[in-house]
Formats: C-alpha cells, sequence, structure tokens
C-alpha cells in the first residue's frame, strides 16, 4: 500500500503568521513509517519527495503516484535511500542492493522497479528522498567504509558530531540530489551550529536514533523570525531555502539531510551567526 500527500511552498511572510499547529501541519512530516506501507511527502519546494518503507510481512513496491503524471516511480526522477532500521535489501530491476544500517543507495533516473524488503527480524526502515532529474546516472551503493567522514564541533559546545558525506558529488554522479548522515556524539546535542540557509536548494531534514521519551528542538524561519518545532524519533522536517535549519535534542540522535536545488556545492551555506539570531 502507497500513502501520499501534498505540501504546498509557502512564502516566509506568511510564515511568520503561522500558530504552531499551521506550522506543524506545513511543514513536519510525522508518520514516515507504517507496518507494510510506502509513505510518501510531495514537496513544491524544489519537487522534493520525502518517503518512508517498512516492510515486515511483504515486500513493497515503490508505485508512481498521481502527481507524477508517469508510469514509474523514476521515469524522470532520481532517487536516494538510506537504511535506518535493520538489514534490508532493495531489488532494482531485478539486481539486489542489500543495505546494513546506514548505509545508502542512490537509483538514477528510468530505473524501473523498486522493491523494499526486510531480511532480519528487526524491520528495515528505508528513508528516501527523490528530485527531478534530467539524466541518467548509475546506480550505486555507499556503505560507510566509503563515505566522506568529517569531524564537525566541539564538546563545550555541545555539538561535537561525525559528518557522514553518502550521496554527494564527490562520490556520486547525481542531477541534483544530497545526501548524507549526521552523527551526534553522546553528551552533544546541537546539529547545524552555527546555523545557515542557502537560497540556491532547499534540505529535509529526518532524525532517527533518538532515545525514547527524549525530543528534538527543530529551529527554522528566517533568522531574524525563527520559529520552531518539537520532533519525535523518525519524523522529518521540510525546511523551505528562505529558512534556517538547526536542532537541539534533550539527549544526543542522528540525522539525515538531504537536498535539492540549484547546485551540488555542499558547502554552499550562508552562515548565520549564533548572535544575529532572533
Amino acid at each position: 500500500m502507497t500513502n501520499y500527500s501534498f505540501r504546498y511552498a509557502s512564502h516566509p511572510n506568511d510564515a511568520k503568521n503561522y500558530t504552531t499547529e499551521r506550522i506543524r501541519e506545513e511543514f513536519l512530516l510525522e508518520n514516515l513509517f507504517t507496518k507494510d506501507e510506502v509513505n510518501l511527502v510531495y514537496s513544491m519546494y524544489d519537487r522534493l519527495i520525502v518517503g518512508g518503507a517498512m516492510p515486515i510481512n511483504k515486500s513493497l513496491k515503490l508505485e508512481t503516484i498521481p502527481y507524477l503524471k508517469s508510469e514509474n516511480f523514476l521515469d524522470r526522477r532520481e532517487l536516494g535511500i538510506v537504511n535506518v532500521g535493520g538489514k534490508g535489501s532493495v531489488s532494482v530491476d531485478g539486481e539486489i542492493f542489500e543495505l546494513n544500517k546506514k548505509e545508502a543507495l542512490y537509483l538514477g533516473k528510468d530505473t524501473k522497479e523498486v522493491v523494499f524488503a526486510s531480511l532480519e527480524e528487526t524491520p528495515a526502515l528505508f528513508y528516501f528522498n527523490s528530485a527531478p532529474a534530467h539524466k541518467k546516472f548509475p546506480n550505486k551503493k555507499i556503505t560507510k567504509e566509503n563515505a566522506i567522514v568529517i569531524e564537525l564541533g566541539e564538546e563545550k559546545y555541545a555539538n561535537k558530531r561525525i559528518l557522514n558525506k553518502l550521496i554527494v558529488n564527490e562520490l556520486v554522479e547525481t542531477c541534483q540530489l544530497q545526501m548524507g548522515l549526521t552523527e551526534l556524539l553522546p553528551g552533544n546535542v546541537w546539529n547545524t551550529m552555527p546555523a545557515h540557509t542557502h537560497e540556491r536548494r532547499m534540505e529535509a531534514y529526518f532524525y532517527f536514533d533518538l532515545e525514547e521519551g527524549q525530543v528534538i528542538s527543530h529551529f527554522m524561519g528566517q533568522p531574524q523570525e525563527t520559529r520552531h518545532l518539537f520532533l519525535q524519533n523518525n519524523q522529518a522536517i521540510l525546511s523551505p531555502e528562505w529558512s534556517i535549519h538547526s536542532g537541539a535534542g534533550t539527549s544526543n540522535y542522528s540525522f539525515i539531510w538531504g537536498m535539492g536545488g540549484e547546485n551540488l556545492d555542499y558547502g554552499d551555506m550562508d552562515v548565520c551567526s549564533p548572535k544575529d539570531l532572533k
């Protein structure tokens, strides 16, 4: 079964007036993983699709949806997948890719069939982003061993973290999609601080591996008009191109960042000094 919904883009002047309930309706993705279902959210921010698949009792096929007006999901799109659960497999036009937790897979345009399956008692949880594509690039699996790994932050600022570049232009040819995974070390809670914007592309954050009973506060909005939302484990947020994206948890956690838009330069950021945020 495939569930899907649609999100319009919002003007920053309008977003200033949103209530907490409205902010959550527009930007928060709460239920990406449900038993034996595929869940998709089609966003008008760079037409990014954010989704999740949780195969337990059966395999799950990635099916096209009416918004795409295409026979297959990837006829005019590319796809980045990261497994955040137990060991699983992705069948891609008959070729099997096995993914352990925190391993990634890039699938290029014109792929016809994508099928998700779990390979052990703990179900696989496939989180994915998809962006429009104009050219087909080769499918590629990215493990943690061949990711680009960077240590960032400092203990005294509670933001010491490991950044794993997975689907980035240094490793994988893509049209516009870029994805990676950041792990906060124990005792550290801040991600992406100092915060930044990049008007050339939007971003989606997916938070996971959060200790039960803990919570994450995600900060968004323009630097001088910030807003926040509280997120639970395995939830995601859409971050518009005009918005900062940053967060802090009541314990450490991991998160996946995914981007689509104007360029492939990971370092294309307009940094916002903490003292200038309001």
